[in-house]
């Protein structure tokens, strides 16, 4: 079926093959001829990615008066990138009718700015719902002569605790004719809104309801607590072209996780709710023109992020509630391409993974974690296809070739290819020669503990976190440090934890029991980690002050635990 088919004016049809669609997905196919009468609320159930945009974009502008400058179509989004995207693209499909105006509001922008443009007219206002109840409350929108109101992404802002702002956004709309939401899922919020404000709606679902993309492939990797790190690592490794988002349950550990891959050499970034606008504008930028090979993002900070091409959707660990599983994985396998969602899990997650299955009706497959060697392979072939798709037509190599020619003279071929391979792969084979297996066998019975980045030793150039066993934790084992640092430093536990793991390098599996008081604190660490911590922590100065590390069994203060 064509657009034309659909009822698309002329205006618009030529917009749309201008910009090279030609011929509908099946959400616009079937939301297009009910949204077009302008008169029926609607439900839409589509995965993102699917054309939900263009589905009720096209009917918006069709249905819209020209000749009137006040609001008469009403968007409203989760997030400041979804609102900027949307009206990107609605832009895009109004280049050939004239006499449109539309208007984006949304935080971290000036107010003062888009109170202006809403006051020089406009018929369509696309709006996140904390800006726009700002707004209303200043009297700089009128409301009554709204006709259409869209809920995009209505899952995800219910999600996000935005009920009660839509719900105020509703009342505030006396006179409209119709509610289009648009939703991934339909959880009971979603339908409570669709029971109380709409009346009768016809309801589109494309696929089955809460499921997954089918154009994804769900992976998944079996790994214990501890290695889930070096998992990922080994993961990003073996996937050389990899462009995608790796998601994480806190924004320390987006952050953690972030730093410690970018001085091991990833080309990465974080995104979560501690950056400011313009921080966040400035990864999401660099992520967009692949400055940036992988962003790590939090559930929240990643809602609305709308990019194209990503291959690759990580879960560093599995989320709680089975939906977020379905919006996450919605960031790959868009417009019908393929993607790929893989997790890490322990032993004990895996029985999230079958909710997942359950809900999505979708298929997991598990994979074994690379080996060494595998991700050596995969690495030496991907370096040989960039070698064969070189673009050498712009450059005056020919300049060179005599002096190549006479400087490689006394050289084998086979010994010039040797030398090319090692001046890449030199470091990155030493690393993974004699890589551990990573995989949980069925006779592994280490126990799991949470997984860090941190506490990793160095090996061959880059590092891999040590598997050491704390089946003697509390034991003879452990020696007592006594550290003249306390409460009355401004540290509590998981705070000073951290501080003294960075200054030494350590994994927290080493340490024991931590008993903080005002003025100092006892730690009990493995007794073969004991020195590498005093040397890296005793006479090093925090606020000015010098630090005391000892042990408290040789001499030091001494306390009972």
């Amino acid at each position: 079926m064509s657009f034309e088919a659909l009822g698309i004016e002329a205006s618009l049809l030529q917009s749309i093959e201008g910009l090279g669609f030609t011929e509908p997905t099946p959400i616009q196919e079937k939301a297009i001829p009910i949204l077009l009468s302008g008169t029926k609320d609607f439900v839409g159930l589509a995965q993102t990615g699917t054309g939900k945009t263009a589905a009720f974009g096209l009917p918006l502008l069709q249905l819209i008066d020209i000749q009137s400058r006040h609001p008469q179509a009403l968007v409203v989004c989760p997030t400041r990138e979804l609102c900027m995207q949307i009206t990107k693209d609605i832009t895009g499909f109004a280049v050939h009718k004239k006499g449109v105006k539309m208007v984006a509001v949304y935080g971290g922008a000036s107010i003062g700015t888009q109170i202006r443009d809403l006051k020089s007219g406009a018929q369509i206002v696309i709006a996140t719902p904390g800006r726009l109840i700002d707004l209303i409350e200043r009297k700089a929108i009128n409301l009554e002569n709204i006709k259409y109101i869209v809920l995009d992404e209505a899952d995800e802002m219910l999600n996000m605790g935005f009920r009660e702002d839509i719900e105020f956004i509703l009342g505030n709309t006396p006179n409209r004719n119709s509610i289009w939401l648009f939703s991934a899922t339909m959880p009971s919020e979603v339908k409570q809104v669709s029971r109380r404000f709409m009346t009768t709606p016809e309801e589109v679902t494309i696929g089955k309801t809460n499921a997954a993309n089918a154009n994804i492939d769900h992976q998944f990797y079996v790994s214990s607590g501890v290695n889930r790190y070096n998992t990922l690592k080994r993961i990003i490794d073996f996937n050389p072209g990899i462009y995608g988002i790796i998601f994480t349950r806190t924004k320390a550990d987006a952050q953690h996780i972030t730093e410690t891959l970018i001085r091991e050499g990833y080309d990465i970034e974080a995104i979560h709710g501690d950056l400011t606008q313009q921080q966040r504008d400035k990864v999401m930028a660099r992520f967009r023109e692949r400055s940036i090979q992988l962003l790590i993002a939090t559930d929240v900070a990643a809602r609305g992020i709308d990019v194209q091409g990503i291959t690759h959707v990580v879960n560093y660990e599995l989320p709680d509630d089975p939906e977020v599983y379905t919006h996450r994985s919605g960031r790959t396998g868009r417009a019908g391409k393929s993607g790929i969602c893989l997790s890490i899990v322990t032993q004990r997650e895996i029985y999230k993974l079958r909710q997942v299955e359950k809900q999505s009706n979708n298929r997991f497959h598990k994979l074994d974690i690379p080996s060494g060697k595998d991700v050596c392979r995969k690495q030496f072939f991907h370096f040989i296809d960039k070698m064969f798709k070189a673009d050498i037509s712009h450059g005056d190599y020919e300049t060179y070739l005599p002096m190549l020619r006479e400087k490689f003279a006394s050289m084998e071929k086979e010994e010039i290819l040797q030398r090319v391979v090692a001046l890449e792969f030199d470091r990155f084979l030493q690393y993974y020669e004699n890589a551990a297996d990573l995989n949980m066998r069925g006779d592994d019975k280490r126990p799991e503990r949470s997984s860090s980045p941190r506490g990793e030793r160095e090996s061959g150039g880059r590092r891999e976190s040590s598997q050491r066993s704390s089946s003697y934790r509390g034991g003879s084992g452990y020696k007592k440090l006594f550290v003249n640092l306390g409460t009355k430093d401004g540290f509590y536990k998981a705070s000073f934890l951290q501080f003294i793991l960075d200054m030494s390098d350590l994994n927290k599996d080493v340490l024991g029991k931590i008993d903080m008081k005002e003025m100092n604190s006892w730690v009990e660490i493995d007794g073969a980690a004991a020195n590498q911590m005093i040397n890296a922590v005793d006479g090093k100065k925090f606020k000015g002050r010098k630090i005391r590390m000892n042990d408290a069994d040789s001499g030091g203060p001494r306390n009972r635990f």
